[in-house]
């Protein structure tokens, strides 16, 4: 298996693709709305400047986010509580489009954290807690990122137990040595939404961190443990059919049972807009 670490490949294509970013982002609105959710209208260049000056809670909102939120009330409550909901999702910047809308920018999880990293190599004062992904594997995504960054970047990662989130002592456990380390960004990665709603209920206690990302499975991407899709698929919007077929078992039921609601509510929300327009 190739290891996939970042679509940037130097320094001289992350900045291009910053640039690239900037262009895209005039003329545009603050947020969209898809299904009843703000999503904010950043470029990753944009994202990444106004947390490096105040940090804060970043969730990247995709198909599957915006159907657990149809019905999810904590979720719901996590969302509002955040400070970015960035796009993660290509068919989410079609739908927008669709909406007449439009998202000037793609920042999935898996980019956000590669993208971060690149954008900090040369700041020492940036030192990252890795949490999430199986026994090991952030370990290993620590010890990559930190080969590709040319610095100790990441100066912690761990792997919690399987339903870690359920157990107090754990939490508690994992809240310690979060605290006991240099961190100021912790980044997690055990799915959606678990990682949203430990990150909000757990952020209070974690004075020392500036800056949350929840990623998903960028940590297994980082650590080659999982592999990430073409650059094309993604830009089809085809990434998730290429993540089903590369994890059937566990990913199936996801985006080919609880997902497909969303084209239906999608075009309810495009067709209610259409007829408020023509009653002014």
């Amino acid at each position: 298996m190739q290891y996939q670490a970042s679509v940037v490949t130097s320094d001289q294509n992350f900045k291009n693709s910053y640039a690239n970013s900037s262009a895209l982002t005039t003329d545009k609105t603050a947020t969209v709305n898809i299904l009843d959710v703000e999503i904010d209208n950043l470029s990753r260049e944009e994202l990444l400047e106004r947390l490096d000056v105040d940090g804060g809670v970043v969730v990247t909102p995709n198909v599957d986010h915006l159907m657990k939120l149809q019905h999810d009330a904590e979720f719901r409550k996590v969302y509002e509580a955040v400070d970015f909901r960035v796009c993660d999702s290509k068919i989410l910047m079609y739908a927008a489009q669709f909406l007449g809308t439009p998202i000037c920018d793609k920042i999935s999880g898996s980019d956000l954290l590669p993208w971060f990293c690149d954008y900090h190599r040369d700041n020492p004062d940036v030192k990252i807690y890795l949490l999430g992904a199986a026994p090991g594997v952030a370990k290993l995504a620590q010890q990559r990122i930190n080969e590709r960054i040319g610095r100790e970047i990441i100066v912690e990662a761990h792997s919690p137990s399987f339903g870690f989130e359920k157990s107090p002592e754990e939490c508690e456990a994992i809240i310690e040595r979060i605290r006991a380390s240099s961190a100021n960004v912790l980044v997690v990665g055990v799915g959606a939404p678990k990682q949203e709603k430990w990150i909000v209920k757990h952020r209070s206690k974690l004075s020392n961190i500036k800056t949350f990302l929840a990623v998903g499975a960028a940590i297994d991407f980082e650590a080659g443990h999982k592999p990430r899709s073409p650059e094309f698929v993604t830009e089809l919007g085809l990434e998730w059919l290429y993540r089903t077929m590369s994890e059937p078992k566990r990913l199936w039921k996801r985006y080919l049972i609880e997902d497909m609601p969303f084209f239906k509510l999608l075009f309810q929300q495009w067709w209610t807009a259409r007829r408020e327009r023509k009653s002014v």
